[in-house]
């Protein structure tokens, strides 16, 4: 490594060490490192929580939980537990979340108290969560866990693959592993009923090709392993690729031209997962972000020649669904509102 580089890490670092000790030093009763403490420091009502990179204390019940992604919001709504702090995904809104409801995509109408913006998930103001006075950080893998854990108690979740994982992790750091658990049984149930609903659309139109694209420029074959293509399957559908393409490692995004669209002529079904998230400073509630995402593409699909001609859109078959939806939210909520949007497009076409 350079040594110009090197000596710019060395100051950043120095730095952040400065800030923290400062902000540190002007906030009475902070937690000790490795340990929440919340209403009660009673030692005995201490449980240890195992999560991506090691393992965390955590004793009482969090109240000022500081939450990074929509990954990690999703099921600590979903137990019931509000946060304190919040930092999105994607850049849609500056200032604090003073109306999550119409900030926070999808599931700002489950928040019921004014949220402190600290940032983006993965580049989060470590200045603003310190002012937050958190008692726990959550998380996703690739956070700086070492940063984070040096100003509160931090877990790191899996991003994508394993939701019920989360959701244990989740619970148990706030104490509601029993919630927990009647949500994942009651998940998997409603994805059990919801395969029967489309057992009938399966037996005649099993084949989906399922992308992904925010202009048609490029598109991209959607990952396996996330809840966009895991819960397509759960319901019967056969996902399907252009032959010779293979899309089996969740680590690797396939990329196809609009050139090789015909060769998904045999699929019966296309879902296209509209994924614009650019210039979203424009947007003013969660409403337009919904929309925003799909508005390029749709038209760029409808003004092919080559998209037109596909089987799939002489017989109406395509869908367009925003790719926050399920990439966003892979877990019970998520999984919920994916399998209405699933019905009511899919299931109000003609059969």
């Amino acid at each position: 490594m350079p040594k110009r580089i090197e000596i710019r890490l060395l100051v950043v670092k120095l730095l952040l060490a400065l800030t923290i000790v400062a902000c540190q030093s002007s906030q009475q009763n902070r937690p000790s490192e490795g340990t929440i403490s919340a209403a009660s420091s009673n030692t005995a009502d201490c449980r240890t929580v195992k999560h991506e990179v090691g393992e965390t204390a955590v004793c009482g019940q969090p109240q000022r939980i500081v939450v990074l992604g929509p990954y990690v919001l999703e099921p600590l709504l979903a137990l019931g537990v509000q946060p304190f702090g919040y930092a999105e995904h994607v850049a849609l809104h500056q200032g604090e979340y003073d109306d999550p409801s119409k900030q926070i995509p999808y599931l700002g109408d489950r928040v019921t108290q004014p949220l402190a913006n600290v940032g983006l998930a993965y580049t989060p103001s470590v200045e603003s969560i310190i002012k937050t006075r958190p008692d726990l950080i959550l998380a996703v893998e690739g956070s700086d866990y070492e940063t984070l854990s040096r100003v509160a108690p931090t877990e790191l979740l899996v991003k994508r693959d394993n939701a019920d994982q989360n959701l244990r992790i989740v619970a148990k750091a706030v104490d509601r592993t029993a919630r927990a658990e009647r949500l994942i049984t009651q998940t998997q149930q409603q994805v059990a009923e919801s395969r029967q609903a489309f057992a009938p659309l399966v037996k005649t139109h099993p084949q989906i090709a399922l992308l992904d694209s925010s202009d048609l420029i490029e598109i991209r074959l959607s990952r396996p392993g996330g809840l966009c293509n895991s819960l397509i399957e759960a319901l019967g559908f056969e996902l399907i690729s252009p032959p010779g393409v293979e899309n089996n490692d969740p680590d690797k995004v396939k990329s196809i031209s609009l050139e090789t669209l015909p060769q998904l002529n045999d699929a019966d079904s296309i879902i296209l997962l509209g994924s614009n998230f650019s210039d979203l400073n424009q947007l003013d509630n969660v409403e337009r972000f919904e929309e925003h995402q799909l508005l390029d593409v749709r038209q760029a699909w409808e003004n092919s020649a080559i998209a037109q001609a596909l089987k799939a859109s002489e017989e109406g078959r395509v869908y367009f669904i925003p790719a926050y939806l399920c990439r966003g939210l892979p877990g019970p909520i998520g999984t919920e509102l994916y399998i209405e949007e699933l019905k009511q497009q899919l299931l109000t076409q003609p059969s």
